[in-house]
């Protein structure tokens, strides 16, 4: 999987990609705009962080490659890649439950904390891509 050079981008389908696990160090593009919202990403080999409107929305440790990322009330899904295994945090609904898959396959429901994080642990290597989505549930 490429990663996104730019990083931060728009895609044909009306998803963004960002981030860049290969760079020795910490690299952040702000100001980006997409869909009348405010984007940051700050993205290097140790960690990736996406902010919308200086609000947390994504974050991952070690850095990643994440494409075609696209979020709703009730859906987030994205593509992930990066040179390990990784761990990422979202940004959703406080005390809510979620079902989450990987590469199609549930992983189990899960719930965030009071304020709205859920942590996914992934094992990934070298060129190897994981396809995330995290729905919510009824």
């Amino acid at each position: 999987m490429a990663t996104v050079k730019e990083l931060l981008r728009t895609e044909d389908n009306g998803t963004l990609s960002f981030g860049d696990y290969t760079l020795p160090s910490k690299t952040k593009l702000e100001n980006f705009e997409f869909e009348g919202d405010m984007y940051k990403v700050k993205t290097f080999s140790e960690i990736t962080k996406l902010e919308k409107n200086g609000m947390f929305v994504y974050e991952s440790v070690p850095g990643t490659t994440v494409e075609n990322f696209k979020a709703t009330d009730k859906e987030i899904a994205f593509s992930v890649s990066a040179a390990t295994d990784v761990q990422f945090t979202l940004e959703l609904e406080p005390d809510c439950e979620y079902e989450v898959y990987v590469n199609e396959a549930s992983a189990g429901k899960m719930a965030t904390n009071l304020s709205g994080k859920l942590s996914v642990s992934l094992e990934l290597s070298e060129g190897q891509s994981g396809d995330i989505k995290v729905i919510k549930c009824a």
